[in-house]
């Protein structure tokens, strides 16, 4: 197996293709879990719009989501997607967690041990493993490089980790096969996270990924066998 290339050379060039990346809409803990289930298979640009509606009409605090009027939450959970009958009833349950869980604040839950400031996280709906790292890692509490499907396709492809048909045991494996090249930098991590989100939703898509477009294909394990094939 061929080694993997240099990760922080592959951001590099993410970011001289895309440019830098803006700050994400929220560094809360809370929001960002709001954020994750506010809509359902929409777009990041999407899912934003609807937690600025929920932000805008309802507020983010538990004891306004608790507070609010189902029609209200609807507003925001309808711009989400399909089931927004359900999203708002998950709402409502995230709040109630964060109420009777974390006394309506989740700032000391960040301050524990990173396994279980994981394993607090991973008591709402909808947050797994990657979803808390990227949450420990948008609230700047630990440095840890949370992948989003997209990216962790990305990083599969260019020959980090193996695919594997369980997403937690490729997902793991990617996290292994970067750990060394990590920098231990909030900045550089959080665009790295943005950046391979968004290569992985515009050229290396899951069904026919633009390879020809695409500025770090030479360094990419998947366009080198893509290509062995096609030669005769």
């Amino acid at each position: 197996m061929a080694p993997a290339p240099d990760l922080q050379k592959i951001v590099s060039r993410l970011a001289a293709h895309y440019g830098k990346p803006g700050p994400p809409i929220t560094t809360d803990p809370f929001e960002l879990v709001l954020l994750e289930n506010v809509g359902y298979l929409i777009s990041q640009k999407r899912r934003e719009e609807a937690f600025r509606l929920l932000r805008e009409h309802v507020g983010t605090k538990p004891h306004e989501i608790l507070a609010a009027a189902p029609e209200k939450l609807l507003r925001a959970t309808s711009l989400g997607g399909m089931h927004p009958e359900q999203r708002v009833n998950r709402l409502r349950e995230i709040a109630l967690i964060a109420m009777g869980e974390f006394g309506g604040d989740l700032t000391e839950a960040l301050k524990l041990p990173l396994p279980k400031a994981k394993r607090a996280l991973r008591k709402f709906p909808s947050i797994g493993e990657p979803s808390a790292e990227k949450i420990l890692l948008l609230t700047r509490s630990y440095p840890v490089l949370g992948l989003d499907s997209n990216g962790l396709r990305v990083l599969l492809r260019l020959g980090f980790g193996e695919e594997k048909k369980n997403y937690a045991v490729a997902y793991r494996s990617v996290q292994e096969a970067i750990a060394h090249q990590l920098k231990k930098n909030y900045d550089w991590l959080i665009s790295a996270h943005i950046l391979l989100r968004q290569h992985g939703k515009e050229l290396c898509k899951t069904n026919a990924p633009l390879c020809e477009k695409c500025p770090v294909r030479k360094s990419c394990a998947y366009f080198e066998r893509r290509g062995a094939v096609a030669r005769p």
